[in-house]
């Protein structure tokens, strides 16, 4: 088996200097750590081993390889139809917040607590902020059903003790009922819903496929999965993203850093000018690459933070 990832565009380029998948994909010990994705292994044209990153099923596969080879998970599994995350990626967020809060003196030496916004069936932020940085972790969600296999997934790590997860009564709601009364969260992250439709995140997945493989597909398949409010929500990600600055006010004195993903690089600029007009005292919008895919943070936070 020649062990490389599907083309040489697969190369993780742009990726964190901490990121254990700046490398292609060593198959051979990805299959000793799940044997299942053997069965997805395929050759391209160029020779090399990979998977179809269009197959739901391939993608999910590797993903439990990565989590049980790279990042010594025991078990990790959710059901088809719920979000299956690109591991490198979501990975590369955690390691940009090391650096954020690795510059604050007085909380080097000892375990962040963080809050996972929207942290779905595959808990993926908190499983990895636990394995890489031994991070304390409360993960929230409005879907029961996503909470409960989250909640699989955390017992089965014997996770219980870094891990809480609690439920959000209100769709409207982030932090409200969440951070509750003596609650103190060094910082928050969320990967924000993208689109503005079930009809907008369907077209999107239709473009999305056939970028990925030759197939003219009319019905897509999503190949990463998503539950609607793991898609999309009214307003998008600006919209959401607004909100959660408008209540983070509420939860200034709680939190020192509030963090989210911002797809989109033109609702930079006014969810900044926001954030200068709700009185922020720092803003740091930290730039994030896959490839040729290209993401960035935006961090702010109320409160003087001592470096």
């Amino acid at each position: 088996m020649k062990d490389s990832s599907s083309t040489p565009s697969e190369i993780k380029t742009g990726l964190h200097p901490r990121n254990v998948h700046r490398e292609r994909y060593d198959f051979n010990t990805l299959v000793s750590s799940f044997p299942s994705l053997e069965q997805q292994l395929k050759i391209n044209k160029f020779g090399d081993t990979c998977i179809d990153f269009a197959d739901p099923i391939a993608v999910k596969s590797l993903n439990t390889a990565l989590l049980l080879s790279c990042y010594h998970l025991k078990f990790w599994s959710i059901p088809s139809n719920f979000l299956c995350p690109p591991i490198p990626g979501r990975a590369d967020y955690l390691h940009y917040l090391a650096d954020l809060m690795d510059s604050q003196v007085k909380l080097r030496n000892r375990s962040l607590r963080c809050l996972d916004i929207g942290t779905g069936a595959n808990c993926i932020y908190p499983l990895l902020g636990v394995q890489i940085y031994n991070w304390d972790f409360v993960g929230v969600d409005f879907n029961e059903k996503a909470l409960e296999i989250a909640q699989i997934n955390i017992s089965n790590n014997d996770l219980n003790h870094k891990i809480t997860l609690r439920k959000q009564e209100k769709a409207e709601n982030v932090f409200e009922g969440i951070v509750l009364p003596g609650d103190y969260f060094d910082l928050t992250m969320c990967n924000p819903p993208f689109h503005t439709s079930a009809i907008a995140a369907k077209e999107g997945s239709v473009r999305k496929i056939k970028g990925l493989s030759n197939k003219n597909t009319k019905e897509p398949v999503l190949n990463f999965g998503g539950q609607a409010n793991e898609l999309w929500c009214e307003g998008g990600e600006f919209q959401f993203i607004k909100q959660m600055i408008l209540q983070s006010l509420a939860f200034a004195h709680q939190c020192l850093w509030f963090t989210t993903l911002v797809s989109k690089k033109e609702h930079l600029k006014p969810l900044q000018i926001l954030l200068n007009q709700k009185g922020a005292k720092l803003i740091q919008v930290i730039p994030m690459q896959q490839g040729n895919k290209r993401s960035r943070i935006l961090a702010w936070s109320f409160n003087g933070v001592e470096s």
